[in-house]
């Protein structure tokens, strides 16, 4: 039974700092039996001031940070998310979640594919797009701890089609790390990530931003896990920052299934 830490961060505008909760973090889970370790959205570098960022705001190959996760995970021989913007080479950004190994690889990665364009009620405004490029494909990772894992963020929760494909890949969990904002967590957060969970017959884990950022912004945090029938095994609360410890049954998994197979019921829909 696979034991998973989930990392509720505040995170903030400087990396380094950023870095060195999640360094901490890492140890604890190990401490505690973790095999994964997983952290929020922008858990690297949360900053809405775009040209502020923009100085901290790396290449991939140009940034000293993958390595420094890689050496991380491989040190604590634990599997690590961590979620970052980063440059491309069309000098345009992407928001990436990278999945680290105990064998201090980058063992896969995912950029996001949805951008978060909306104007809130509550005069929240926000436009993904005109910075971010977004991503093209859905990424699994195979033989993790946790079986096939696949790999979304935040805002992909609102697309069903993309989870009906990782449904469709038989996932057997799915990481949605986020940093959802306060009106949208409280009405939506704990309905989506349910019917994500039910919908593929998988465990999602919702690792969040949380809180009060240096950047001014307030996120809803509650991350979550949910296991295939929907049921919430963790909510780490809307209030503090912290390290929270699960133990999944992945038979859970295979007797949902038998009970409700919506996967192998699903039919091809008519245009």
């Amino acid at each position: 039974m696979p034991r998973i830490a989930v990392l509720q961060m505040t995170s903030g505008i400087d990396p380094e700092a950023n870095f060195a909760v999640i360094e901490k973090a890492a140890r604890a889970a190990r401490e505690g039996g973790a095999q994964m370790l997983f952290t929020p959205e922008m858990s690297l570098l949360l900053d809405r001031d775009r040209q502020r960022a923009a100085t901290k705001i790396q290449t991939q190959q140009d940034s000293p940070y993958p390595d420094r996760f890689a050496a991380l995970a491989a040190e604590q021989e634990l599997w690590i998310t961590v979620g970052g913007p980063v440059r491309r080479d069309d000098d345009r950004l992407a928001n990436r979640q990278w999945l680290f190994s105990p064998s201090g690889e980058i063992y896969a990665q995912y950029d996001k594919i949805h951008m978060f364009d909306v104007e809130l009620a509550s005069g929240e405004t926000w436009r993904e797009s005109s910075a971010y490029e977004p991503g093209k494909e859905v990424v699994t990772a195979e033989d993790t701890p946790l079986g096939r894992l696949g790999l979304t963020i935040c805002y992909d929760i609102r697309f069903p089609a993309l989870f009906e494909e990782l449904g469709q890949r038989k996932c057997d969990a799915i990481a949605i790390p986020a940093a959802f904002t306060v009106p949208t967590g409280r009405d939506h957060w704990h309905v989506l990530l349910r019917a994500r969970a039910i919908e593929a017959s998988a465990f999602v884990i919702a690792a969040a931003q949380v809180g009060n950022h240096a950047d001014g912004r307030t996120t809803y945090g509650h991350s979550l896990v949910v296991d295939p029938w929907g049921e919430i095994l963790l909510d780490m609360g809307g209030e503090e920052p912290g390290l929270g410890f699960v133990d999944l049954d992945m038979a859970r998994i295979d007797e949902v299934r038998r009970q409700l197979p919506s996967l192998a019921n699903r039919r091809p829909i008519a245009k």
